[in-house]
């Protein structure tokens, strides 16, 4: 009997890190933490304090999911097609619960935002509701539906990069106590993170719904692909990450990164735009699929570049030999 309860207990776990996406959990841990080191860099030319940091990461870490349960529950009957396998249309989870889920995840992440700089908690707050509208509203209604999922999703690095390098607006917060206002709203570096994000947000959110064509036919719901067909949606893919390949350049040059960061944003840009080339050439709603996960595998990779490029960067400078890098 312990033993069956144990694995029940178990099950129940697993299901709602299953609500997460821990299959694409490398993006979206690689977002934040590139974003904080990125902007206390810039802002500080040192490392961010370890405790905001990792506050920063957890608390946009759980916004981004938060997204993800709530798309679940607004989705059931569509999932129940594409995805029956998932933890709402297979029963291991109930509607009730997924919706206190992602309120609980939601509530975390804004107390976190507060926390650290009240304009990183107004970004959350415009982010949550435009994916909410999306979740809810936009997806049933319009083929433009994935329009505020970028937008969305490019407000995340927007609302971190806020938390070590604040716009100097609201001056209340923790932020303040250790990043200086330098007078500038945004730097060039931090606008061309968020379009580089929601531009390819486009894409990969648009190979998934490709991929989940036959599901949103069955229920109404006039998304690209099921409004204009899975060829066409292919392309348009292409453009989406052939734009964002391009701002990960800019986002290097206006924030004199080094040669590994742009390493691993033409190799990576290469790639995916080459996975994308054959999504074209195989416009069918699988290859759609698998170019999800695979746009999720490029950005951790064009990241985590930038991750070490900016650590790199740090210890150099502070050794005395800026000139190496």
């Amino acid at each position: 009997m312990p033993t069956s309860t144990n694995n029940e207990n178990r099950n129940m776990v697993r299901a709602y890190i299953d609500m997460l996406r821990p299959e694409i959990a490398d993006m979206d841990l690689a977002l934040p933490a590139a974003s904080a080191l990125l902007a206390a860099y810039l802002i500080s030319g040192g490392m961010p304090p370890l405790f905001p940091f990792i506050l920063a990461v957890v608390g946009a870490y759980f916004a981004i999911t938060s997204s993800y349960v709530f798309n679940d529950y607004c989705d059931v009957d569509i999932d129940k097609i594409n995805l029956p396998n998932r933890p709402l249309p297979s029963s291991r989870i109930s509607r009730k619960n997924a919706l206190t889920y992602a309120l609980v995840l939601m509530v975390i992440a804004s107390t976190v935002a507060a926390f650290l700089n009240p304009e990183s908690l107004v970004v959350f707050i415009i982010a949550a509701g435009v994916i909410t509208l999306y979740s809810s509203v936009a997806k049933r209604s319009t083929f433009l539906s994935f329009v505020p999922v970028g937008i969305s999703y490019g407000l995340v690095p927007i609302g971190v990069w806020l938390a070590f390098d604040p716009a100097g607006v609201l001056n209340l917060g923790l932020v303040h106590s250790y990043a200086p206002d330098d007078g500038v709203l945004l730097p060039l570096s931090a606008v061309f993170l968020g379009l580089m994000i929601c531009v390819t947000d486009w894409g990969f959110t648009l190979s998934g719904v490709a991929r989940d064509v036959e599901g949103d036919r069955a229920k109404g719901a006039p998304t690209v692909p099921v409004t204009f067909g899975v060829p066409a949606t292919s392309k348009f893919i292409f453009m989406c990450w052939l734009v964002g390949v391009a701002a990960s350049l800019v986002i290097g040059y206006t924030a004199h990164l080094g040669p590994l960061y742009f390493a691993g944003a033409l190799l990576g840009g290469g790639w995916i735009l080459w996975q994308s080339i054959d999504f074209i050439k195989n416009p069918l709603p699988e290859r759609g699929g698998k170019l999800f996960l695979q746009g999720s595998r490029y950005r951790g990779v064009m990241f985590g570049s930038l991750i070490i490029d900016v650590l790199l960067l740090i210890f150099i400078e502070s050794a005395g030999y800026p000139f190496i890098w």
